[in-house]
């Protein structure tokens, strides 16, 4: 690759980014069971946010995972058939619902987390050469730097 990678080539390499994250993503949810509980990735990732940030209203729980308050309440349906979330009144605004976590949907996401650390635990130790860990630090670093990345820093 050149010192400045053209336009093609960045695509290239941001496709191929974008293949392996899904890939991964993939595997993940599998590996850690994700799919054995019948719940969608929306509605594990509304889970979570509840079990972390609960008790939470609605509204935030949709600010918090950028969808529609519509989207927000179809999962909180399903999580609630399944008992593993809760509202009760906001004491303060009587119109708005807290929603809280059933201890066991805390367990079912550490189960989960547990799940996906392990897996990438193993295949770190099976597939990264030990003296290929300093390069596996610098994809991660890469990777956390992309993930913070404000393109629209500078721009009027």
């Amino acid at each position: 690759m050149t010192e400045n990678p053209t336009p093609q080539e960045s695509a290239a390499t941001a496709q191929r980014l974008n293949d392996a994250i899904k890939r991964l993503r993939a595997r993940l949810r599998t590996e850690s069971g994700q799919h054995a509980t019948g719940l969608s990735v929306t509605q594990l990732g509304v889970l979570a946010s509840v079990v972390r940030e609960g008790p939470v209203t609605a509204a935030r729980l949709a600010a918090a995972e950028h969808v529609s308050a519509q989207a927000i309440a179809q999962s909180l349906a399903v999580l609630k058939a399944a008992g593993l979330v809760h509202g009760e009144p906001d004491p303060r605004d009587g119109r708005k619902k807290l929603m809280s976590a059933d201890p066991s949907a805390a367990e079912l996401i550490d189960k989960l987390l547990a799940g996906r650390a392990a897996f990438l635990a193993r295949a770190i130790g099976h597939v990264v050469a030990a003296d290929e860990r300093a390069d596996m630090d610098k994809a991660i670093e890469l990777l956390e730097r992309l993930a913070d990345a404000d393109l629209n820093e500078g721009t009027i």
